[in-house]
């Protein structure tokens, strides 16, 4: 049976030899290291400098912008930037210019865009598909059935080579 004293005497053996194996393993490491940064004409202060921009670029988030008070509570003195969610004091209110910081501040900021507004414009510029229902493009005379031309061609269809004599004028 093994004592404490021979175990923990076995313990700093493989300790010594561990540690013996990181420094030869670090040894070679480092020569290589050498040899790289001297075929390549390269100094320390090189190699920090691009470490560091790496760090840096990786963590740096974009700085936001501070917002500007636009509109406040003549009560409270509670204050709005104009964006986001309105505060219950000014929700309701029909003409905000009255909550406004300055006379010119409601008229010279411009009109933020409302996310109906956005989806709208967008539906404007044509961009892919139009949603929603469309008209019938092709009908088939004999059935009476229709197509709008978008999605899989109906079987009246999809085995025609020149669809023109379907086509709805």
């Amino acid at each position: 049976m093994s004592t404490l004293e021979s175990i923990q005497a076995r313990i700093e053996a493989l300790q010594a030899k561990a540690e013996a194996l990181v420094a030869k393993q670090s040894e070679s490491v480092l020569k290589k290291i050498h040899a790289l940064m001297s075929q390549h004409n390269l100094t320390i202060s090189d190699v920090e400098n691009y470490s560091g921009a790496r760090k840096k670029a990786g963590r740096s988030k974009p700085a936001r912008k501070q917002s500007v008070v636009a509109y406040q509570d003549p009560k409270t003195g509670a204050t709005w930037s104009g964006r986001g969610r309105a505060p219950a004091w000014i929700a309701k209110a029909k003409d905000r210019s009255k909550f406004a910081v300055s006379a010119g501040a409601a008229q010279a900021k411009p009109k933020a865009k409302t996310r109906a507004a956005v989806k709208s414009k967008a539906k404007g510029k044509g961009k892919g598909q139009p949603r929603g229902p469309q008209p019938a493009l092709y009908r088939d005379p004999q059935s009476g059935a229709t197509w709008s031309g978008r999605g899989r061609a109906p079987a009246w269809l999809a085995a025609v080579e020149d669809r023109t004599p379907f086509l709805i004028a």
